[in-house]
């Protein structure tokens, strides 16, 4: 089993200043430790559950190329990208430049988005969710067309929501045949069917159970769509506090091994975890010594 961490909020001591060097930090810190991935969420407001709107929060992809830079071995994506943020071209443009710079790390995550506060705030038009899920099924096939062959398809792309005259992308990435592409959500109809024509990996919430449940779904639309289901990489965000000692509500290195082995036994092969103050670096030592090596095996 893999593991990845999510950093889904910037607000740490020191105020703006500190930002920067604070999450060098905590990149390199994931990284020595042994994390597979590190990802960061597409939002431009802080999200309920996380903190008040008013918390700090950085533009994804920007922050993605600041990470390539610090780091050298952790893949890096947005969990997920929302798809009305940007247009379907864009969006490839910028995975590939990204997995470029990176060394051919980067992933493509996408999704239909939800956040509607921040997009009225900053004047994102947000179509109704219907029409967002055309929009990422066009996008999707947009992304293929461009990382096809050497330079793209090069063909024109007729959509409802999409025109592009020229699927033309030079350079292309340098991750063969293309950056995976994760799709987020556990939409049983639109968005688990999406992973299986056109994804590489699928992020879905929940328990164990749940988590089994999706993967049933995902699996029966590969079948149904002749995709092999071992294609797909399954994956899931948990919270995860831990500590030597489990105190305070958190859990002990050997509780989150078990853990790991349930979600596991559910059908997960990465868990992407978010830390509550990751800026105590302590918490990787811990993580990468008594908790990485026990889970590879999973």
């Amino acid at each position: 089993m893999k593991i990845g961490l999510q950093i889904d909020s910037f607000k740490w001591p020191g105020g703006p200043s500190e930002i920067a060097p604070t999450l060098g930090r905590i990149a390199r810190a994931a990284e020595d430790a042994g994390f597979d991935s590190i990802w960061v969420m597409d939002h431009f407001f802080q999200i309920r559950g996380v903190g008040p709107s008013t918390d700090p929060m950085l533009e994804g992809w920007t922050t993605l190329g600041y990470l390539a830079a610090l780091t050298q071995r952790a893949r890096l994506g947005l969990l997920v990208g929302g798809i009305h943020y940007r247009t379907a071209g864009l969006w490839v443009k910028t995975a590939t430049t990204l997995d470029i710079l990176s060394g051919g790390r980067a992933w493509l995550g996408i999704g239909a988005a939800w956040n509607e506060e921040e997009s009225r705030g900053l004047g994102f038009p947000m179509p109704p969710l219907g029409v967002r899920f055309e929009m990422l099924e066009e996008m999707l096939q947009i992304t293929h067309g461009m990382w096809t062959g050497e330079r793209g398809s090069e063909a024109a792309f007729e959509g409802r929501h999409y025109r592009a005259g020229r699927l033309l992308n030079a350079p292309q990435s340098l991750s063969r045949p293309h950056p995976p592409i994760m799709i987020g959500g556990g939409g049983e109809q639109k968005t688990l069917r999406l992973v299986a024509q056109y994804g590489d990996a699928a992020n879905v919430f929940g328990d164990p159970p749940r988590l089994a449940h999706k993967f049933a779904v995902l699996r029966a639309h590969c079948e149904r769509l002749g995709r092999p289901y071992g294609e797909i990489e399954r994956t899931t965000l948990q919270d995860l506090r831990i500590s030597p000692d489990g105190r305070n509500g958190a859990r002990t290195p050997a509780r989150v091994i078990d853990t790991f082995g349930e979600l596991s036994d559910a059908g997960v092969q990465q868990v992407i975890v978010s830390l509550p103050d990751p800026e105590d670096l302590s918490r990787f030592e811990l993580i990468g010594r008594d908790v990485i090596p026990q889970i590879r095996g999973l």
